[in-house]
């Protein structure tokens, strides 16, 4: 029985009230990415599943598993105060006290109105059907959501595809509608209707939540596609062209 699954693609839509993905070197005040990193795919892709946490990540390495993401809603970004209970000094009371406050707040920024496409690709069979099943039925074993607990996350399953072309080197302007990674082959055609941004997000980490790749992503705000010349990109049968994030 042949367990490899190269070529076929599922492709689902994620989205939530808010979204908050923590920029690494953010701490008291923290920010957050305007698309959800690949480690954080990873996460909401196994708790669909039902991967026991802190395992989960040897399954879903760059060899094994591909993400592209699309942005389906404007980026939008608002900043709230949350009140957390105050542990300072290592004790917590419900009532004031002249010394000890029974909270402490934070500024945390959110994603406000965050939907994304996610293309997934897993390269055993298995994995590809379960999670299929899984989509289909709207079904989680643990429940989903968008970068913290508090922000549930709902998903609803697209369709299907199968890889059309893997081109390895072009020569022409590709319209590609995912975020893309960033490197010494990438070349784009600045438009002056699209607002580009990029940034540093976390691609792989280990079992014990060690990043180990980093990549610099590009990504139109609104979600248009970006006009540009890239290595390794996947034109797909239902004509999108994507870029994997690795």
């Amino acid at each position: 029985m042949d367990s490899s699954n190269s070529n076929q693609w599922l492709i689902f839509d994620v989205w939530g009230d808010y979204a908050h993905f923590k920029k690494f070197y953010t701490t008291a005040s923290p920010l957050t990415f305007s698309i959800p990193p690949r480690t954080a795919l990873i996460g909401l892709v196994s708790a669909i599943l039902g991967y026991p946490k802190d395992s989960y990540f040897e399954k879903m390495l760059t060899r094994k598993a591909k993400f592209a993401i699309r942005i389906l809603n404007q980026i939008k970004k608002t900043r709230l105060i949350i009140n957390f209970i105050n542990t300072k000094d290592n004790f917590w009371t419900p009532a004031r006290t002249p010394h000890h406050e029974p909270r402490t707040q934070y500024i945390i920024e959110f994603l406000k109105d965050p939907r994304y496409r996610i293309y997934f690709l897993h390269e055993e069979r298995q994995v590809h059907n379960s999670f299929k099943e899984m989509l289909i039925n709207h079904k989680s074993f643990y429940t989903p959501y968008l970068g913290i607990t508090e922000l549930i996350a709902n998903f609803e399953f697209i369709g299907e595809t199968e890889t059309e072309e893997e081109i390895e080197s072009s020569l022409e302007q590709l319209e590609i509608c995912s975020a893309i990674p960033i490197d010494q082959n990438f070349k784009i055609e600045f438009e002056s209707d699209k607002k580009y941004f990029k940034e540093k997000i976390p691609i792989e980490m280990t079992n014990d939540r060690i990043v180990t790749n980093y990549r610099e992503v590009l990504f139109e705000a609104s979600g248009k596609t970006i006009r540009a010349k890239k290595d390794n990109l996947i034109k797909l049968k239902n004509g999108d062209c994507i870029a994997i994030l690795k």
